[in-house]
């Protein structure tokens, strides 16, 4: 791949966090081949969805599995801003709402990165209401294209409780990964976002609780499917 971006802030973690996102991607190996496609979730904004999909999908690809990033919160996105990313050659930067919205291929939209066997396809402009751009057939062979040439394809898509975009991807998807803000996201919250996914079709792969107050324990759990890990906390 031709084109390729470099990420102007991209820190390393401290080790017990580190080893807690190890960990997850350890049990995502253990999900079988038949699980690709990869929702990474939230029910509401700043519960650490785009954190956990970053990291997941880059010690996915440092383990030498072929993965790729795709940013689908294309209302909102921070993922640019956040990470500094630019392109090598300095390059205008084209993203997923290009590629839906207009002529441009697949292949002029992701970008190769500093990660060996780490894609990205990121969003560079927000869109208002991206709705008919996600039920499009372009994004399904989007992800078809994804699904044939990757082995894990994380995407980070927009909180449940604020638009239904997310219900769109997740019926797509083979499975989604539910973040949950520790003492701040609510059990009924929780459980409408269960129903959503259930009502999409997308089988619930397992749980991230974040941000938990380490002022009262020293280690946050880290649950995955029926089992739970643990590693410090202190995701901002």
């Amino acid at each position: 791949m031709s084109k390729k971006i470099e990420f102007k802030s991209f820190n390393e973690l401290p080790y017990s966090l580190e080893e807690a996102v190890n960990r997850l991607r350890v049990n995502v190996g253990f999900l079988g081949n038949d699980i690709k496609k990869i929702m990474i979730i939230s029910s509401e904004p700043n519960e650490g969805k785009s954190f956990v999909a970053m990291h997941l999908w880059k010690q996915m690809a440092m383990s030498g599995e072929k993965s790729i990033f795709v940013d689908c919160d294309i209302r909102n996105s921070v993922i640019v801003k956040k990470y500094g990313i630019k392109s090598v050659d300095n390059s205008k930067l084209k993203g997923i709402s290009h590629y839906l919205s207009d002529n441009s291929k697949i292949e002029d939209a992701i970008y190769s990165t500093t990660f060996e066997n780490g894609d990205i396809l990121f969003n560079v402009d927000n869109v208002i209401n991206p709705s008919m751009l996600l039920e499009n057939k372009k994004f399904e062979d989007m992800l078809d294209y994804m699904n044939e040439n990757y082995r894990y394809v994380f995407i980070d898509a927009p909180p449940l409780e604020l638009v239904s975009d997310g219900e769109s991807i997740a019926s797509k998807c083979d499975g989604a990964i539910l973040c949950i803000r520790g003492n701040a996201t609510s059990k009924k919250v929780v459980k409408n976002s269960i129903n959503r996914l259930k009502r999409a079709g997308c089988p619930i792969l397992g749980v991230v609780l974040n941000r938990v107050n380490t002022s009262k324990k020293r280690y946050g759990k880290y649950y995955y499917g029926d089992k739970y890990y643990y590693g410090k906390n202190d995701t901002k």
